[in-house]
């Protein structure tokens, strides 16, 4: 079995999972949200201190499996440096304290995984990452053969969820808030600008439409909050399926997944799968409860991981807070 941890965030999260079958045998998560959500958003030096409590709770949790352990694996990029530094700091000491081997995970890599939990893997795989730090198109061959072919120039696709829920004053995570009143809401109300329209450049950006949400709520009344939320949810994933229908009308999709904290988003999905209908592709979308930070895909990486032997060094496992595919 591995046991594996994630703390990229606001998430304090440990699975073991079963290599030979890939079973999900324990998963705990414990959330940030009540703490951090008087501040509009994440404080980092908060979720530190809160991942310092609430992981040790978890790992002794997990002492029944502790001898039929073969590794232990940690999220250690990217994401908050000293919120990393927790998980890594406790995965090492799991290392020397079990004499077993440490594998050091891409947190990106983990929630393409949060498509094949309890699964095996199907690849090639077209996918789009959209959460509260990234918003990209990627290529995946393998494990190992992964290829962005698009990310967002500013802020991402999840990010402006959040600070145009905190313009509302409607609290933190933005994503369901937003979600949640967009569906009162008359979507054709505010005529909201797709941003990079006739630009042919195969990337995104979200500052522009922000910019423009924050304009109609200023001058706004709280009644009008719905229709704004609403309109804002329309244009930011036209944004999406407008760059997705250029990119398609040279590579056609065959296996396409959405993933990443904001893939919860019914409205992207369902437009997202009307999108892909003329193709005829497959849609692959993870369980709802794997689409936030979570240990359970970091923990199906390192199934893989172990398999192929890509393990870390204690020495040279550092944290890295920003990193890319």
């Amino acid at each position: 079995m591995i046991l594996s941890i994630e703390s990229s965030c606001d998430d304090s999260a440990i699975a073991i999972t079963e290599i030979a079958t890939n079973r999900l045998l324990f998963h705990k998560k414990i959330s940030q949200e009540i703490e951090h959500s008087i501040y509009g958003g994440v404080v980092p030096e908060l979720a530190a201190r809160l991942h310092a409590e609430a992981l040790p709770k978890i790992l002794q949790e997990c002492e029944p499996y502790f001898d039929k352990l073969k590794a232990v694996a940690v999220t250690s990029s990217p994401g908050l440096a000293v919120t990393l530094i927790e998980g890594v700091t406790l995965a090492k000491a799991v290392s020397v304290g079990l004499n077993i081997p440490i594998i050091g995970v891409n947190h990106l890599i983990g929630h393409i995984y949060s498509l094949f939990i309890e699964k095996e893997t199907t690849f090639p795989l077209t996918v789009l990452l959209v959460s509260g730090g990234h918003t990209q198109v990627m290529e995946v061959k393998s494990l190992s053969e992964i290829e962005t072919v698009a990310k967002s120039m500013d802020d991402s696709f999840g990010e402006s969820f959040d600070k145009v829920a905190k313009m509302m004053g409607l609290g933190y995570p933005g994503g369901p808030a937003i979600q949640n009143l967009a569906k009162e809401g008359n979507r054709k109300r505010y005529d909201f600008t797709v941003p990079l329209l006739r630009t042919p450049k195969f990337a995104f950006s979200y500052s522009g439409l922000k910019n423009a949400v924050r304009l109609a709520v200023e001058e706004a009344n709280k009644t009008d909050y719905k229709d704004i939320a609403a309109s804002f949810e329309h244009i930011a994933t036209k944004h999406l399926t407008h760059k997705l229908k250029k990119y398609f009308a040279q590579y056609p999709p065959k296996n396409f997944a959405i993933v990443g904290g904001a893939s919860a988003n019914l409205y992207l999905r369902s437009q997202i799968e009307a999108l892909l209908k003329p193709y005829g592709a497959r849609l692959f979308l993870s369980e709802l409860q794997y689409c936030s930070d979570n240990a359970a895909m970091i923990g199906r990486v390192a199934v893989d991981m172990y398999k192929a032997k890509m393990f870390s060094s204690l020495e040279e496992l550092n944290v890295v807070a920003k990193s890319n595919l």
